[in-house]
């Protein structure tokens, strides 16, 4: 472990323009001497951060229009964030290796956005967070059926613990008026399962930045006809938060992407719990949502079997020599 870094102190009589510099420069050499590991820790909160300001802003949206326009212009606007990449590029840059796998992930991906913005306005944004902890269990079982991989016996229990935990996220809502949009939210984590490994499939001959590209491309031309069904015109405020809305989705991605390529999945799984907490507070502070005591339980359950799933997969993983 490297000897932290030692900063000067700050020099009397100094300018607040000259101040602003030296504090800048302080904070990057603090940021150079943390790890690799802790670096791609504090990226991937800041993933989690902005992903949940991005649900705390659907969840309002689509309590003023039809869920199914709020989600047509979601991605309308983040694929209009995308189109400077794309006139940099050009259009030959983006040429799939496959038309077909990109339009059966958009489709697949655009069925469960559909049961996720229907629920979203129904359901709690810390209940929201604790289901989409199931992602990593669905994943698991999509390749042992459609990918023919082998799993573990420590893998099938990880999986059997995180089921353990939905159940106790869905146990007490079952009996009240939101149960039903609870199950509404779960049933679309295996349809963002089956989109992920297409895409893990698609990595073999295409690149990120073409999957990404025709994901937004395919997704916004795809949920276009369910936002038409009941259209209302949206005021200018509602599109500069829709703007919003598309910067916030390319902000986490790119946040993302930075923590993947600093650290290991098993590595940055840990941090992903704070999701549940911004989600929490951000649910109280713009919905009064006041999440039960089931709803942080079950998300620590199922978050534990997808961090024990994710660092033994790490574990198992060949090293390159």
């Amino acid at each position: 472990m490297s000897d932290p870094i030692a900063l000067p102190p700050v020099p009397p009589g100094l300018s607040p323009l000259g101040f602003l510099r030296l504090a800048g420069a302080r904070l990057r050499r603090g940021w150079v001497g943390l790890s690799p590991v802790l670096r791609g820790m504090a990226w991937m909160a800041l993933s989690g951060m902005s992903f949940s300001l991005l649900n705390a802003l659907m969840s309002g949206l689509t309590r003023e229009m039809h869920p199914f326009q709020a989600q047509f212009l979601r991605y309308l606007f983040g694929f209009a964030v995308m189109l400077p990449l794309l006139a940099r590029s050009g259009l030959a840059a983006f040429a799939p290796n496959g038309l077909s796998g990109q339009l059966w992930r958009g489709v697949i991906h655009t069925a469960g956005l559909l049961l996720w913005f229907l629920a979203l306005p129904h359901i709690a944004l810390a209940d929201v967070t604790a289901l989409g902890f199931t992602g990593p269990i669905f994943v698991m079982l999509g390749a042992v059926v459609f990918l023919k991989e082998k799993v573990v016996l420590s893998r099938w229990i990880a999986a059997a613990v995180g089921l353990l935990g939905v159940a106790i996220v869905l146990a007490p809502q079952l009996s009240g008026g939101g149960g039903v949009w609870t199950l509404v939210m779960l049933a679309s984590s295996p349809l963002f399962a089956a989109s992920f490994l297409i895409t893990k499939v698609m990595t073999r001959r295409d690149s990120p930045e073409v999957i990404v590209m025709w994901q937004a491309i395919t997704i916004t031309l795809f949920t276009l006809p369910f936002a038409l069904l009941d259209w209302t015109w949206p005021d200018a405020r509602q599109l500069a938060w829709f703007a919003v809305g598309g910067a916030l989705g390319s902000l986490g991605q790119w946040f993302l992407a930075l923590a993947f390529r600093l650290a290991d999945v098993s590595a940055t799984q840990p941090v992903k719990f704070l999701d549940l907490a911004w989600a929490s507070v951000l649910g109280f502070l713009l919905f009064s949502d006041m999440p039960g005591w089931t709803t942080f339980t079950g998300a620590a359950v199922i978050f534990a079997s997808a961090t024990w799933m994710a660092r033994v997969e790490a574990a198992a993983a060949p090293r390159g020599g």
